[in-house]
């Protein structure tokens, strides 16, 4: 199979590190072009964050939502990994960029209405 991939960026708490990984390989398998997290600050790459300042801790949280904004952009749709229906504050906002952009939002788990 050769053409156009869709591309889909994954959304969800890095809690699900294992969700996100199979998500990944799975989506891929299905021919998409896969998009993640940078880092899985909640299921160990708890060193970066180690150290850091207040000040610097604050403004690399916000870089990183930024970022992960701009791979919304950049993508078809959002896959939304929500173990057990969990949805986030960052999830939700992501959600809602999404939408807004007119980005197809699709879910590992039916939405919890």
């Amino acid at each position: 199979m050769v053409g156009r991939y869709p591309v889909i960026t994954l959304c969800g708490s890095t809690r699900f590190r294992d969700a996100f990984m199979e998500a990944q390989k799975r989506l891929t398998l299905e021919g998409n072009i896969v998009i993640s997290v940078g880092l899985f600050g909640h299921a160990g790459d708890a060193e970066v964050w180690e150290g850091l300042s207040e000040d610097t801790l604050t403004r690399t949280k916000e870089m990183l939502d930024d970022m992960h904004k701009r791979k919304i952009d950049m993508a078809d749709a959002i896959y939304v990994i929500n173990v057990g229906g969990y949805i986030g504050e960052s999830t939700r906002s992501e959600i809602a960029y999404a939408r807004a952009a007119g980005k197809e939002v699709r879910w590992l788990e039916p939405p919890v209405a």
